[in-house]
């Protein structure tokens, strides 16, 4: 088991955290959060591939700790992050049989019918952000909506989620790079909204990163059904080469705003590089695009060991993640700081890891 070994990465990464914090404690502390969600996540995917048991129990430690055993627990009921967290229900659902995550799943699921929406039927991102759709958003509560369709037989749920993607390809993408921006405002009034589309003025690389991510996630939740979903896989073919034509030469990463590398003050950043290679090693497996890509997912890959990776006998330190981030304009981005080991990034870098060794 070599030191470049994707699985051996990705364990390392899950028992540097597993050893820094208790479930309870996984930043932000005692709180049903997507950041915990997205490093579980890719937990979860470590502990399908091995096996092991102490995985599946940390995940589980972290949601029982916010259960009581009705199901009743603490979430923010004005946001679309909340629902992101519900995907860890249903794997623990299917192993334990235990009621109380599917009253939790149902709890999540209500608030699709109170979250405030476009005049076209977009979720709003949060409530503090009227009439602004955010790409993260499909990935915050598209998953979630197809697993809860699968447990629960709600079909109206995946037509909603492809309404969700059709309104943010159709508002969002960029007519000439085919890049999505970060953010749309219906209103068309927020200082960073374009006056004649609405747009943000960036391709914020999480937020793209985000974008592709939920395409592949949610194909593979409806592969070998029929609604429709072959608009994403066609999506997809778009995005990809999109992306990659922004791939830096040398290190194989992408920048902070996805298309001005040429930039001083851009920087390379880790998180949006993990789901980039995610996403195309993910489409990969499923045939969607060329075999050409592989060198593409192998040359990011590399790249990220080699420049926001170190790892020793304790511990693997993965740097470069921006923090949290709103949308803004360009200076805003560039202006935000880093950090190591940050769940955004190691949550990213592990579906990475597992993508790529799924692949191997």
């Amino acid at each position: 088991m070599t030191q470049n070994n994707p699985l051996f990465i990705a364990e390392k990464a899950c028992q540097t955290i597993m050893n820094t914090y208790s479930p309870a404690e996984l930043p932000p502390a005692n709180r049903w959060h997507y950041h915990q969600s997205v490093f579980l996540y890719g937990m979860l995917r470590v502990w399908e591939a091995t096996g092991k048991q102490e995985y599946f129990d940390y995940t589980k430690a972290y949601v029982d700790n916010l259960l009581d055993d009705e199901g009743n627990f603490l979430f923010a009921r004005d946001e679309l992050d909340s629902i992101q967290v519900g995907i860890l229900l249903f794997p623990l659902y299917e192993e334990t049989k235990d009621r109380k995550y599917m009253i939790a799943a149902k709890k999540l699921r209500n608030l699709l019918h109170t979250i405030n929406k476009t005049s076209e039927g977009g979720f709003w991102h949060k409530d503090k952000y009227p009439y602004q759709m955010w790409l993260d958003g499909l990935f915050m509560a598209g998953p979630f909506m197809l697993m809860y369709d699968k447990q629960f037989q709600e079909p109206e749920l995946i037509q909603s989620v492809l309404l969700q993607e059709k309104l943010m390809r159709t508002h969002m993408r960029d007519p000439q790079s085919g890049l999505p921006y970060h953010a749309w405002d219906e209103k068309k009034i927020q200082p960073w909204a374009n006056k004649e589309t609405g747009c943000s003025p960036e391709f914020w690389g999480r937020s793209v990163g985000w974008y592709g991510t939920a395409l592949i996630d949610l194909l593979e939740q409806i592969e070998g059904q029929k609604h429709g979903q072959e608009v994403w896989i066609e999506e997809l073919q778009r995005f990809i080469p999109a992306i990659v034509s922004h791939q830096d030469v040398d290190s194989g990463l992408w920048y902070q705003i996805v298309d001005k590398g040429d930039h001083e003050d851009n920087w390379l950043e880790s998180s949006c590089s993990a789901l980039f290679i995610y996403t195309i090693a993910k489409a990969l497996k499923a045939g969607y695009v060329e075999d050409t890509y592989q060198e593409v997912v192998k040359k990011a890959y590399n790249g990220l060991l080699e420049h926001m990776v170190k790892i020793d006998d304790q511990r693997l330190e993965l740097s470069g993640i921006c923090i949290g981030t709103s949308a803004g304009e360009y200076e805003y981005y560039v202006s935000r700081p880093t950090s190591e080991n940050d769940l955004h990034g190691m949550g990213a870098f592990i579906l990475a890891c597992m993508a790529v060794h799924d692949i191997s």
